[in-house]
């Protein structure tokens, strides 16, 4: 049994009997947030880019819990550099951890860290695909649609999608409605919309035209709530 938390924007925690697993970790500023980085207590964080709404507050968290940070080569190395623990991965890559497989996919964006008067860059962003206790979880990280979600899709049988529907930055609903086309998975959980009025979407919008088009379950999450996928 694996139990995906959501605590707004991007970041979820996915849980499973042994360990405890966070993405995104943007919480103390997050206005969505319900949860402060010290209520936190996890094994791993996986950062799909640099951008601050996302890696957030990864290198307090990673400190307070001894935790493993896991994002691409260049942002892995920026967090090793201030002092975390850290696996370097890169797109395609994959690796089987004690909680389970995971492998880094594309994803259409960009990924600098700004500190101070500098952008530092961090690489390619990624989306991860999580492999955890028999289920198969995909996080897209933040991303335009891409042609290759079909090709994740043909070969992996995913369980739970997390999929950007803000538009501006990332897909769009409409785009993310041809995504889940692409990837087929057995659920798809919406994220990264309404944190901003430039990313204000309606989630009850995207989940009926997903499940009108392709009759795939779509999980509106508000933070704090919890899916179990069994």
């Amino acid at each position: 049994m694996v139990k995906i938390t959501f605590y707004g924007h991007a970041c979820f925690k996915i849980s499973s009997s042994k360990f405890s697993i966070i993405i995104d970790p943007w919480l103390k500023n997050n206005p969505q947030a319900n949860i402060s980085p010290e209520q936190v207590e996890v094994d791993y964080i996986l950062i799909t880019h640099g951008h601050g709404d996302h890696f957030g507050d990864a290198l307090e968290i990673a400190k307070a819990n001894n935790a493993t940070i896991i994002a691409p080569y260049e942002l892995a190395t920026y967090c090793q550099s201030k002092g975390a623990k850290v696996h370097p991965m890169h797109i395609g890559g994959d690796y089987t951890f004690d909680f389970g497989w995971l492998q880094l996919t594309p994803a259409m964006h960009g990924s600098g860290y700004i500190e101070g008067d500098n952008i530092i860059y961090m690489g390619s962003p990624c989306g991860f695909l999580i492999g955890i206790e028999g289920k198969t979880i995909y996080h897209a990280g933040d991303t335009g649609l891409f042609g290759d979600m079909k090709l994740i899709g043909e070969k992996t049988s995913l369980d739970v999608a997390m999929l950007p529907i803000g538009g501006n930055f990332v897909m769009g609903i409409d785009d993310a409605v041809k995504a889940v086309e692409f990837l087929k998975p057995k659920i798809v959980v919406p994220m990264h919309y309404n944190t901003f009025d430039i990313i204000k979407k309606d989630p009850e919008e995207f989940k009926k035209k997903v499940e009108n088009k392709t009759g795939t379950d779509v999980v509106i999450l508000k933070p704090g709530e919890m899916i179990t996928v069994n």
